[in-house]
């Protein structure tokens, strides 16, 4: 058997703009993650990723595509994140891993959420990260994520995650209504999918 010729190395160029391109959109992630959507700039990205500041508008066309790929990246981590919280610690731990998650990039997160409302190119990241979410909690009731129970648990948790970024309440007001809403959901025995409901 002939065997396969060994891949050809990557030219030079090609891997300098590579990893380019790599720290500056890690710098703008760390960037987002720190101070939200008014942190990420051409300026404040170069400058974290020690790189000219035209290497910015050389590897991203514009600021918008500098962002959707820096949301892109942190809900991808979020979603492994909240994965391995549930997998380990169960449904109702949800909101122990929320009070344990960096304060300023929950708020960056959710700023550029908000945000996706009036930009259609987040908008498909923000959906990408609620319909992950509610596969991981379709997965924990072993139902399809079609079920809108799923949907609706998830609906819940997402507005206790939210008002206790926001507002800061009590965690443990979190946690009782994070088990009743478990407790309601596990409970009804209505419509499997969201077809039948319509």
């Amino acid at each position: 058997m002939t065997p396969h010729p060994a891949p050809r190395p990557e030219p030079p160029a090609q891997e300098r703009g590579r990893r380019r391109r790599a720290s500056l959109l890690k710098a703008a992630v760390a960037l987002l993650a720190e101070g939200g959507f008014a942190a990420v700039t051409h300026r404040a990205v170069a400058h974290r990723a020690r790189l000219p500041l035209a290497a910015t508008t050389y590897y991203f066309a514009s600021r918008d595509q500098l962002l959707a790929e820096a949301f892109a990246e942190l809900v991808e981590a979020e979603l492994d994140t909240t994965r391995d919280w549930i997998t380990r610690h169960g449904l109702p731990a949800l909101a122990d891993h929320v009070a344990a998650a960096d304060r300023a990039r929950q708020l960056g997160l959710w700023e550029l959420y908000v945000h996706a409302g009036r930009d259609p190119v987040l908008q498909q990241i923000a959906r990408r990260w609620t319909d992950g979410c509610v596969r991981i909690v379709a997965d924990v009731l072993d139902v399809p994520a079609s079920d809108p129970r799923a949907r609706l648990l998830y609906t819940a948790v997402s507005a206790l995650w939210l008002e206790h970024l926001v507002e800061q309440r009590p965690l443990s007001q979190a946690r009782a209504l994070l088990t009743l809403a478990l407790d309601l959901t596990l409970d009804h025995a209505g419509p499997t999918t969201a077809e039948e409901t319509s």
